[in-house]
């Protein structure tokens, strides 16, 4: 079963586990009322949405409130320690959580602890947490923006705030950026680079590239990325390689927004709607099983 590990903008939301159920009324997760507007829901939404295509279970979700000061993330912290040891679960996707390398690395041994140990798959403050505690290499995909990507290539910053000037993010320069992550042991197994034009590349260098369809309103919509990386770990979940699954959710993202064909008005769930024909077109167009 796919797990998905992140936080929502509400502080007065506790700890709360469940499976992602998904109806007319809405998305729930352990009772609570989620609106996938956005990050963490945003991706559970699109995970769901890519799972009941695929014909998987309903992926289970570990959610917090936190508004940025980090007390719903620790707490959340806390009880992955807690509980994963004692959890079956194939594939694991952490996201929206405050950055604390002591936490992340307790988090991680509690992985490791697991009867089976999961595919790993960070994006946003986890992966920030991941690089700061030199366990990049202990996942299977990172799904960062090219700016994101630039602190990954930094070998030296602690946080994003602090990466250097001279390392550029310009995505003209993204295979650059991907080759210095990769040497300063920054990087996952797997990169999904998200941008104008989506990279997907390991320690070989870059192995695709998806540049189209492009829709332009999609660029000033939040949460895209985030469906991105939904995808990813549904595909993930399915038995795809890490490559595979970030080449489909790439071109299923942009599928979906063709399909959809947004406004600069337009809400993310408007794309998670058109994921399942995307998704299934992105499949029969594969490079790679």
């Amino acid at each position: 079963m796919l797990a998905v590990v992140g936080a929502i903008p509400d502080p007065d939301v506790p700890v709360t586990e469940g499976l992602a159920d998904i109806s007319s009324q809405g998305m729930t997760v352990g009772g609570l009322p989620v609106a996938p507007d956005r990050g963490t829901p945003a991706l559970l939404a699109a995970a769901a949405a890519a799972c009941a295509t695929l014909s998987l279970p309903a992926p289970y979700a570990f959610l917090v409130g936190d508004e940025g000061l980090g007390h719903g993330s620790r707490a959340l912290y806390r009880h992955l320690t807690d509980v994963l040891p004692g959890r079956r679960f194939s594939t694991l996707v952490f996201h929206y959580l405050m950055p604390d390398v002591m936490w992340h690395d307790k988090v991680l041994f509690a992985v490791e602890a697991m009867p089976e140990r999961p595919r790993l798959i960070a994006d946003a403050g986890f992966m920030y947490a991941a690089k700061m505690s030199g366990q990049a290499a202990s996942y299977d995909l990172f799904t960062p923006d090219a700016g994101e990507l630039a602190f990954l290539a930094d070998e030296t910053a602690p946080h994003p705030f602090y990466t250097r000037g001279f390392v550029l993010h310009e995505e003209n320069r993204v295979p650059d950026l991907i080759a210095r992550a990769y040497q300063g042991e920054n990087a996952a197994s797997t990169l999904l680079v998200k941008g104008g034009t989506d990279y997907i590349a390991d320690a070989t260098g870059v192995l695709f590239t998806v540049d189209g369809p492009c829709e332009e309103a999609m660029e000033a919509m939040g949460g895209t990325g985030d469906t991105v990386a939904g995808m990813a770990a549904a595909l993930m979940e399915s038995g795809r390689s890490a490559s595979s699954a970030a080449w489909c959710a790439a071109r299923a993202n942009r599928l979906a927004g063709r399909l959809a064909r947004p406004n600069p008005g337009s809400r993310i769930a408007e794309i998670i709607a058109r994921i399942p024909e995307a998704l299934r077109q992105a499949l029969a167009e594969a490079p790679v099983p």
